[in-house]
C-alpha cells in the first residue's frame, strides 16, 4: 500500500466531564427501572435474569462510584480527530523508554478504549514491573466509530476493512512509521484485516481470536485434535446464546432504542461480559458498569450495534494473512482452532494458550495479555 504523502491530522485534547444533570439522569432512570415479568426460573437460561439486574442496579445506585471512574479514565492523555470525515476519539500513552515500539490496542464489542486502562502501564513501563525496557510500547488506544466517544457515526459503511484503514492513517498521522496492534473480539477483525492491508512499517497482529471457521472439506477434520472438538462444542454454544449477532446485523436501530432509553436495558444486553452468564466470566461487575455507564454517556448503542450491519452487508470474500501473527487463547474464551486459522492465516509465528481468563482477557487477566504481547513483539522482532 502506498502511503499518502501528507499524513497530518488535526488532534484536539479531550477530557470526560460529565455533567451532573446527566448523572443525576442516570440516576434517576435507575430508580424508576420496570424489570420485566421474571422467567419461570430466574437464571441466565433465557436471557439476563431478573436477580442478577436487580442485584447491578443496587449496586449502581449505591456502591459504583462514577466520578472515580471518570477520574480513572481521565489519569491518561485523551485526544480527538477526525479521519475520513468521522469523528475519532483515542487515548495516546508514550513510553518513558527511548525506541518503544508503537502499538495500537484495538478493543471488544461491547466495550470500548477503557478494555486496556489496565494494561496501559505495564505496556508502556515494563520495567516498572520487573520487565525490560526493550519490551516497552506507545499505546495508542481508539474509540472505533460508534463506540464509546468516537460518536456520532456520520455515514454507514464503517465495516472493519474501512475502520482498519482509519487506524492506519491514525497512526502515520501520530508520526509513527512502524507499529503493530494487539485486538480482541470486533478488534481482533479489525486487526486481521489490517494485517491483509499490510501497509508499509507494519510490525503484525496479536489477538485473542482468528475467527476461521471450517469450510467443509474433509481433510481438515482429519487434522484436529481432542481440543479442537472442545472448542467446536463452544462455537456451537456461542451461536446459540449469542442472538445480539443477528439483531445487530440486520435491525440495528430498533433495538438501539430500548438501549439508548434505559441504562438497564443496555446492562442486560451488555450480557457478553458475563459469558452469557454461564459462570465462567471474571469481570467485576465495577468494571461492567464501568463499561455499560461509558457507553450510557456516550449513547452509543445505535453505533455499536450498526457496526455489525456495516459488516453484514461488506462484499470482501475470503482472503489469507500474511502479516506476522501471534495468537493467545485463552480457558473460557473462542478457542481458535489452529487447523482453519493457519489455512487463513499464513504466518501465524507466536501461538499460546492460558488456563485463566475469558473473552475480555484483558479486563480479566490483564498482566497475562499484556505479557503474551510482549512475547510476541519479541519474536517478530527477532525475526527481522
Amino acid at each position: 500500500m502506498e502511503n499518502n504523502t501528507d499524513t497530518r491530522i488535526d488532534i484536539r485534547d479531550f477530557h470526560l466531564d460529565v455533567s451532573q444533570a446527566e448523572l443525576d439522569d442516570l440516576l434517576e432512570r435507575l430508580a424508576r427501572t420496570r424489570l420485566p415479568q421474571a422467567a419461570p426460573v430466574d437464571d441466565w437460561d433465557a436471557g439476563t435474569p431478573n436477580s442478577y439486574l436487580r442485584d447491578a442496579v443496587d449496586a449502581w445506585t449505591t456502591s459504583f462510584d462514577w466520578r472515580t471512574q471518570e477520574a480513572r479514565i481521565n489519569a491518561v492523555p485523551h485526544f480527538t480527530t477526525e479521519i475520513d470525515g468521522q469523528h475519532f476519539h483515542f487515548i495516546h500513552v508514550r513510553s518513558p523508554h527511548a525506541g518503544a515500539t508503537p502499538l495500537l490496542l484495538a478493543h471488544t464489542y461491547p466495550g470500548s478504549s477503557v478494555d486496556y486502562l489496565d494494561m496501559i502501564d505495564e505496556l508502556t513501563d515494563p520495567m516498572a514491573h520487573g520487565g525490560r525496557a526493550e519490551d516497552a510500547f506507545d499505546v495508542v488506544i481508539p474509540d472505533a466509530p460508534g463506540y464509546g466517544f468516537s460518536n456520532p457515526v456520520v455515514e454507514t459503511g464503517w465495516n472493519t476493512a474501512r475502520v482498519a484503514r482509519a487506524y492506519d492513517a491514525l497512526m502515520r498521522g501520530l508520526g509513527y512509521t512502524h507499529y503493530g496492534i494487539h485486538g480482541s473480539d470486533n478488534g481482533a477483525m479489525v486487526a486481521r484485516e489490517l494485517g491483509l492491508l499490510n501497509p508499509d512499517g507494519f510490525l503484525g497482529l496479536h489477538v485473542l481470536q482468528l475467527f476461521s471457521f471450517p469450510s467443509g472439506d474433509p481433510a481438515e477434520f482429519e487434522k484436529l485434535e481432542p481440543q479442537d472438538y472442545a472448542g467446536l462444542e463452544h462455537i456451537e454454544w456461542f451461536q446459540s446464546v449469542g442472538g445480539y449477532n443477528t439483531m445487530n446485523a440486520s435491525r440495528p436501530q430498533t433495538v438501539a432504542v430500548g438501549l439508548s432509553d434505559s441504562p438497564v436495558g443496555l446492562l442486560a444486553y451488555s450480557e457478553l461480559f458475563n459469558s452469557f452468564g454461564n459462570g465462567t466470566s471474571l469481570v467485576p461487575l465495577e468494571k461492567i458498569l464501568t463499561e455499560v455507564t461509558v457507553n450510557w454517556f456516550a449513547n452509543a448503542a445505535a453505533g455499536m450495534s450498526r457496526s455489525y450491519l456495516d459488516n453484514a452487508r461488506s462484499q470482501a470474500g475470503p482472503q489469507v494473512n500474511t502479516a506476522p501473527t501471534g495468537v493467545a487463547v485463552f480457558k473460557d474464551d473462542f478457542q481458535t482452532i489452529r487447523v482453519f486459522a493457519e489455512r487463513d492465516n499464513s504466518n501465524i509465528v507466536h501461538w499460546s494458550r492460558f488456563e485463566e481468563g475469558g473473552h475480555f482477557a484483558a479486563v480479566e487477566v490483564p498482566s497475562l495479555v499484556a505479557g503474551d504481547i510482549r512475547a510476541f513483539f519479541a519474536t517478530v522482532r527477532a525475526g527481522q
